[in-house]
């Protein structure tokens, strides 16, 4: 597919981490291509007339059902993917937020579109990031990497560019 066949999206995500060191995602799928779970942090599109924060804040809200304060931009990831046979070339901003516990979301702010391909959802630790990937796919696909090296690092001085494609 030519560059110019692709929709052009802008994202912002928010890696969610508890003190034990386990980050929320969220299980969906392709509504195209139902046979492959997908793991995301909570976020989307960032709407006209609002920042890469903003609009974190905003989908962490509609995703999760509550407000939360966002510490630093961490990662950066390109990706090309098709969803509903929709092709897309997506940029997006991570940015991290330390949460005190590992609450249970609520979906009642979710979009009904979202609430058709999100099929779960949990906190998960490097090790179990591991094993999920052994079943289901994770984005980015680099996620089990970057996660221990955030939680052992700490913030980068700049964000780090982390793995694109999970399913073309």
């Amino acid at each position: 597919m030519d560059e110019v066949d692709r929709i052009q999206r802008t994202c912002s995500r928010i890696l969610a981490i508890s003190q034990a060191g386990r980050v929320l995602l969220l299980r969906g799928h392709d509504p195209a291509r139902p046979q492959f779970a997908i793991w995301h942090a909570p976020g989307g599109g960032v709407e006209p007339g609002e920042n890469a924060e903003q609009a974190a804040i905003r989908e962490f809200f509609e995703e999760i059902g509550m407000t939360i304060s966002l510490g630093a931009h961490v990662w950066n990831r390109t990706s090309r993917f098709s969803y509903d046979g929709i092709p897309y070339e997506q940029y997006e901003r991570y940015f991290v937020a330390h949460v005190e516990t590992e609450f249970e979301p609520s979906f009642v702010n979710m979009g009904e579109d979202e609430r058709s391909w999100v099929t779960g959802h949990g906190w998960f630790d490097v090790a179990a990031l591991l094993d999920i990937q052994t079943r289901d796919l994770l984005a980015p696909p680099d996620l089990p990497q970057r996660l221990a090296e955030l939680l052992r690092d700490g913030v980068p001085a700049e964000p780090v560019e982390v793995g694109g494609e999970v399913l073309p």
